[in-house]
């Protein structure tokens, strides 16, 4: 197998922490995202949505979304994390906070970094107020965030999983966005410097 990505994006180190959870590495390929390489033709008969990372097996069969591919790798890969959730309870509430995340949170950090950096200015049209408005929608997130952890250790409830791979990505955004987990989110806070201490985020 090869992951073809960027590694500094949000999106490729989520399947690196996934990765270094379950104890296995892949073979990576570098691609040149600055120089539109995933927007190419080729590239994008692979991946129909065009973005990294994707996963290429050894059969020729690809795969892209970043989740998709850390459910891939975790079915393949014997282990008894269940990072995805354990029992069917479990299983959707995993899932439940993934897409909560994914919607309120990324999806909001993703525009505001974008719209407001310029980043990809040259290939799509970037509107500052937007990313402001979508800069205001994560700062009004993460108190939600404070509450589910305020009762659960860890995301999803009572067993590290995904969802915490996935906020912990998140929070990286905060600092290029000039927020601050401060003592208003201390549950948030608390978790985040407990997330820091897991190897696989180090």
């Amino acid at each position: 197998m090869k992951l073809h990505e960027k590694a500094t994006t949000p999106s490729a180190q989520r399947v690196h922490i996934f990765m270094r959870e379950l104890g296995i590495d892949i073979d990576r390929v570098d691609v040149d995202i600055r120089a539109a390489e995933n927007r190419s033709e080729a590239f994008m008969e692979k991946a129909p949505n065009g973005l990294i990372p994707v996963l290429e097996l050894d059969d020729g069969t690809w795969i892209c979304e970043s989740v998709a591919i850390c459910r891939y790798l975790d079915a393949i890969t014997p282990n008894e994390l269940a990072l995805f959730g354990n029992t069917p309870l479990e299983q959707a509430q995993v899932e439940m906070w993934q897409r909560i995340l994914e919607f309120q949170g990324v999806v909001p950090a993703f525009q505001a970094f974008r719209n407001i950096s310029g980043f990809f200015s040259d290939r799509e049209t970037c509107i500052k107020e937007w990313g402001e408005e979508s800069r205001k929608r994560l700062i009004a997130f993460l108190p939600t965030l404070d509450r589910q952890l305020s009762q659960h250790p860890w995301i999803a409830g009572e067993r590290y999983s995904i969802a915490d791979i996935t906020a912990w990505i998140l929070c990286g955004f905060l600092s290029r966005l000039d927020i601050e987990l401060d003592d208003t989110l201390s549950n948030l806070k608390r978790w985040h410097q407990q997330m820091s201490q897991r190897p696989s985020v180090q």
